[in-house]
């Protein structure tokens, strides 16, 4: 089986890569911007709302973890019934997401999205649809919490030494 790639967006992403960045079958993640117009944004468009959302390019090998997992781990870490907010981070910018590239995909998607939904007992904020675009974001930005281990996050920092 061939390696896949799926889009989240979970607030501050420095966290969310990091985040991960940990489990096994996780090949790369990428910060950037996306699902907003389809210009380029810098990080000071983002945070003047341009429409984009901070997300992180997930590839990942499904035969060493599969995207139900995943996505677990992803509800692990986000406030999805929250609107524009992560944590003390507020803006569209924060917006929760899942983008897909592959609608194979989608099925998977959804079952875990209405089981986390149905677990919650109340309607997701979290968007799911198909990734329209995806900027990669300004070098400074990746793995930015490995490069200022100091740096806010909305993530627990116990949550990054999950070791599974």
């Amino acid at each position: 089986m061939k390696n896949r790639t799926i889009y989240l967006a979970g607030g501050c992403f420095w966290g969310v890569q990091k985040y991960f960045d940990q489990f096994d079958g996780v090949i790369a993640t990428e910060v950037g911007y996306a699902n907003g117009p389809d210009e380029v944004p810098s990080y000071q468009d983002v945070c003047r709302s341009s429409g984009h959302a901070e997300t992180v390019k997930i590839d990942y090998d499904p035969e060493v973890l599969s995207l139900t997992d995943l996505l677990k781990y992803y509800f692990m870490v986000i406030d999805p019934l929250s609107v524009n907010r992560q944590g003390n981070d507020r803006g569209i910018q924060y917006r929760t997401g899942i983008y897909y590239t592959d609608a194979d995909l989608l099925p998977e998607i959804e079952a875990e999205y209405r089981a986390q939904e149905e677990k919650a007992g109340a309607k997701f904020a979290v968007e799911l649809e198909p990734l329209k675009n995806f900027f990669s974001a300004e070098e400074y930005h990746q793995k930015y919490l490995d490069k200022n281990p100091g740096g806010y996050c909305h993530i627990p920092k116990a949550m990054f030494g999950l070791n599974v």
